[in-house]
């Protein structure tokens, strides 16, 4: 396997990434005789400074039909390299790839987080390296004075209705902080629809068993259990979870050819503008 110095290397001598990228793509593809793509943003690569567009959105579902367009198998590897986004926009990419594939593998290199776990959660199975990560699925949510945990933003409201039956004076003061943040009852409905779909989804297509699919739902999703958003969840909690999921590296040949990938993925950041990449191993792919 080339290390990430020798894919540098052979881009340059080649004086294209997407070549490169592209050859070694289709080569893990003949390998496993499976549809591939990447959907991979630039959130871990400097100089890329647009937050929004390097998430999972609505408008990443036309990037898949482009993509997927013409592909004919009926297994498909995703390899995932993501921060993250709306479980609303995850959703609607889970519902077109379960429609088109009857079996998909997702191959986590490095991480896959909070909607990107939740898109993971409705593979057959789940390949991840060993200093690979999931992340919590607690959504954030976005208003106008930032973002926040949709859990904290009911936490404060709680408190602030405690406070301020205890001490009315307290009311200006809770006000002013509370102010605008979004309905008590949408961030409740947030955190429902988050955990009830990767329920739904580790039932459905990873065909666990109702009880354990609860149990690992209701566990990603509790940001008590985890303090952070971006705290990584590694192989080892993710089978504790019952979750199918292998190691990268227990298929040697596997884990070459994806991190050659993966490599080549990265520099491609490292090298150029682009923030997201939609691409299959035929070549056709889809950029911002």
């Amino acid at each position: 396997m080339p290390n990430q110095n020798a894919v540098m290397q052979e881009i340059i001598d080649s004086s294209s990434q997407d070549l490169v990228r592209r050859k070694y793509l289709k080569d893990l593809s003949l390998y496993t005789n499976r549809d591939t793509i990447i959907y991979a943003s630039s959130y871990l690569t400097m100089g890329n400074q647009n937050p929004y567009l390097q998430q999972i959105i609505p408008n990443d579902i036309r990037m898949f039909m482009a993509v997927l367009e013409g592909l004919k198998g009926e297994s498909l590897d995703i390899i995932l390299h993501s921060p993250g986004g709306t479980w609303e926009a995850a959703e609607q990419i889970v519902c077109y790839l379960r429609k088109k594939y009857n079996h998909i593998r997702v191959i986590v290199p490095m991480n896959a987080m909070s909607a990107a776990t939740m898109l993971s959660c409705a593979a057959d199975e789940i390949i991840i390296a060993k200093h690979g990560a999931l992340g919590p699925i607690d959504p954030q949510i976005n208003f106008i004075g930032g973002t926040l945990p949709a859990q904290t933003i009911i936490d404060d409201i709680n408190l602030a209705k405690e406070e301020i039956a205890k001490n009315p004076g307290t009311a200006v003061l809770w006000l002013d902080k509370i102010r605008n943040y979004p309905s008590y009852n949408y961030c409740v409905a947030a955190i429902k629809a988050s955990k009830d779909r990767v329920q739904e989804w580790l039932k459905d297509y990873m065909k666990l068993d109702e009880n354990i699919a609860q149990h690992a739902a209701e566990w990603l999703g509790d940001q008590t259990i985890h303090g952070s958003h971006g705290r990584p969840i590694g192989y080892d909690k993710l089978k504790n979870l019952n979750l199918k999921v292998k190691l990268l590296e227990d298929d040697q040949k596997l884990q070459d050819k994806v991190l050659s990938v993966f490599h080549a993925l990265i520099a491609t950041f490292e090298m150029t503008n682009c923030i997201k990449i939609v691409e299959n191993h035929n070549g056709n792919g889809r950029y911002i």
